[in-house]
């Protein structure tokens, strides 16, 4: 599966999850979009998988369904289940614009996924040794 699939199933994945939370809630999609600030028909595209929605309308409608916003960035991607507290801090941050949140949580799983995978510029070097650590003297 390539990145576009799975941003793809990603988007089914958080829209089925929204429509499963609403339908345990009884509540109607015009009722949480008119909750969490959202139009019906962007709500509904959200649900079909159609939309990909930003972390805030994400934290909107997390706070209209009364659950936790991180289990819809973990459905969104957005977050990885068990995940580190960065990629919380910066998905929630309140100080931060919507476009500055998603691009500092890609360059972020970049940068880490990166590390993941490549060897360390440290590794494969041997340590310095104690004189070479030290600046030449000077005549």
């Amino acid at each position: 599966m390539d990145a576009k699939e799975a941003a793809g199933a990603r988007m089914r994945d958080v829209g089925a999850t929204i429509r499963e939370q609403r339908r345990n809630a009884e509540m109607s999609l015009r009722h949480l979009a008119e909750r969490a600030g959202v139009s019906n028909p962007y709500l509904s595209q959200i649900e079909r998988g159609l939309r990909n929605p930003s972390a805030d309308i994400l934290q909107r409608v997390a706070a209209a369904l009364r659950i936790s916003a991180e289990t819809l960035y973990v459905q969104a991607g957005l977050l990885q289940e068990g995940s580190d507290d960065l990629a919380a801090r910066i998905a929630t941050a309140p100080e931060l614009t919507e476009r500055q949140r998603q691009v500092l949580l890609e360059v972020y799983h970049s940068l880490r996924d990166q590390g993941r995978e490549a060897p360390t510029e440290d590794q494969g070097r041997e340590a310095p040794t104690e004189d070479q650590g030290r600046d030449a003297p000077s005549a």
